[in-house]
């Protein structure tokens, strides 16, 4: 159901007019999948079915990945300063369509306007920008005399054909992720994205290809993961795999990926701990939880997730936290006032109130708990949820939700609360709260996470890195920490004597 006075999914992004010609993306141009199998793109603030096309099979896969290598040689071939040039257009053409961006990520997802606006579309346009200037920057060690009779120094070179897989929460955000750091390496690459959200991997191709990017470097398939996805990983063409998704998943693309010996980035699961220490902003440690927790409509890795309070602080926090979470303001994406959308689908939903519903026998639902009736009964929509009182051990303490749930937990030293965070076979993203720079700093050391924010949650940067720690994966996305994943490292000797028995050669030679 709509609200009054908002337009028809159609109007606010035409999908199904947009990409008529189908969902893959191969050298240059759209075509449709041959799979012989449909999948629908369902807006989910209304249920409604806005797109609806042929997936991938593998014959796609194959002639996407033939596109991306044939394309290599003449794209690995141009100067750092011809790549960085292309990048620099690819994110002029990023900027003149971000308002198509921002409605397509909106319906897709059921994003908020406000967030994929000033969120999703600027940061991928800023990934851009600064990949074109860091494609630039690919050196190796300099030249220098290790062993007295060699000159030695370290090429950085691309490995080839990229396959990479993106998850459906941040499509945008991670297709680029993904394509950036590749092809500013001189790489090509073939990204699968998500099923239920190809609509702007799709965009971000086409606008390579109006960046004048050339065919081939930039391919699209869009099927499922059983399907397209493992053919895509094991393919004998592709050199190396990114993944970004659940780590269940990420442990079948490991497999698959092992089987042919492929370098492996894997960006997996979180529950993000929420370290509040007794001398912390209250007012700002509430804002912040709510905020980290409920981005997104939580389905975001670093989300904040497990909220440890020190117990002078606890019961004021839960208060206030959750006095915050009642004034979330839920409605149509497209709507000027919405704070937070649905999930990305009933079925989401679903797994997300299971949780909650199993937590009421073991915990304290303080707030939330529920989906809402009325006009928004028909999209995916759940209330911002807080629960209080569960066990360490419990499943919402354990397991990643990827919803609007926040778990509180209080600890009393600060011993105990740096060792309940890291309590979780996880470790991508954390955050601490403390006026104290000591006590921070010690949380910043201690914490086993990609990422720690201190005084602050979600918060991220194109400069920085972005990668986890034990079942969240390893690698590293954004930053030019990024070009260890996407490049080889080649080692070059020179010999400086011109003499044609080395010393060295006395071990075959003898005394010859």
């Amino acid at each position: 159901m709509h609200h009054p006075g908002t337009a028809t999914p159609e109007r606010r992004f035409p999908a199904q007019e947009r990409f008529a010609d189908g969902a893959q993306y191969v050298a240059g141009r759209l075509t449709k999948g041959t799979s012989g199998r449909t999948h629908s793109v369902v807006d989910p603030a209304t249920g409604t079915e806005v797109y609806r096309y042929e997936l991938a099979g593998p014959e796609d896969v194959d002639a996407a990945v033939a596109a991306a290598r044939a394309a290599f040689p003449a794209w690995s071939a141009l100067t750092p300063g011809e790549r960085s040039d292309a990048l620099h257009r690819f994110a002029a053409v990023l900027a003149d369509h971000a308002e198509e961006f921002a409605r397509a990520e909106s319906l897709q997802c059921g994003k908020p306007l406000k967030l994929t606006r000033q969120f999703d579309v600027p940061g991928t346009i800023d990934n851009t920008a600064f990949f074109a200037g860091a494609a630039r920057h690919l050196q190796g060690q300099s030249a220098g005399e290790y062993s007295g009779d060699h000159t030695s120094y370290v090429r950085r070179e691309p490995i080839g054909v990229v396959g990479s897989i993106a998850p459906w929460n941040y499509p945008l955000q991670m297709a680029a992720w993904k394509i950036l750091p590749t092809i500013a390496a001189g790489n090509t690459v073939v990204l699968k994205p998500a099923e239920l959200t190809p609509l702007t991997s799709l965009l971000f191709a086409e606008a390579a290809t109006a960046a004048g990017i050339p065919d081939g470097v930039v391919n699209i398939v869009t099927g499922t993961g059983k399907e397209a996805g493992e053919h895509l990983v094991g393919h004998p063409d592709v050199a190396m795999t990114s993944f970004t998704g659940s780590t269940a998943v990420g442990r079948r693309v490991a497999e698959i990926a092992t089987a042919t010996v492929k370098r492996i980035h894997l960006e997996l699961g979180g529950k993000a701990p929420f370290v509040v220490f007794d001398d912390a902003d209250l007012e700002a440690a509430a804002n912040g939880a709510v905020a980290g927790a409920l981005i997104n409509t939580g389905q975001d890795c670093t989300a904040a997730t497990r909220a440890y309070v020190q117990r002078p602080l606890y019961e004021a926090f839960v208060e206030q936290t959750a006095a915050l979470m009642e004034s979330v303001r839920l409605g149509d994406p497209f709507a000027p006032g919405t704070d937070l959308g649905p999930l990305i689908s009933h079925a989401q939903r679903d797994r997300v109130a299971g949780f909650v519903d199993r937590a009421r026998g073991y915990a304290r639902v303080v707030t939330g708990g529920a989906a809402p009736l009325g006009d928004l009964a028909h999209g995916a929509y759940y209330r911002p949820t807080l629960i209080a009182d569960a066990p360490q051990d419990s499943e919402v303490v354990q397991s990643e939700i990827f919803g609007p749930v926040l778990v509180v937990l209080p600890f009393d030293g600060d011993d105990e609360g740096i060792g309940l965070a890291n309590d979780t076979p996880y470790g991508l993203a954390a955050s601490a709260w403390s006026r104290d720079v000591y006590r921070a700093n010690r949380a910043t050391r201690e914490i086993k996470a990609g990422c720690v924010w201190v005084n602050d949650h979600i918060p991220i940067i194109s400069e920085m890195p972005h990668g986890g720690y034990g079942q969240s994966g390893f690698g590293k996305d954004m930053s030019v920490y990024s070009f260890e994943e996407y490049t080889q490292v080649k080692h070059v000797m020179f010999d400086n004597t011109a003499v044609a028995r080395k010393d060295w050669h006395r071990t075959i030679f003898g005394d010859r």
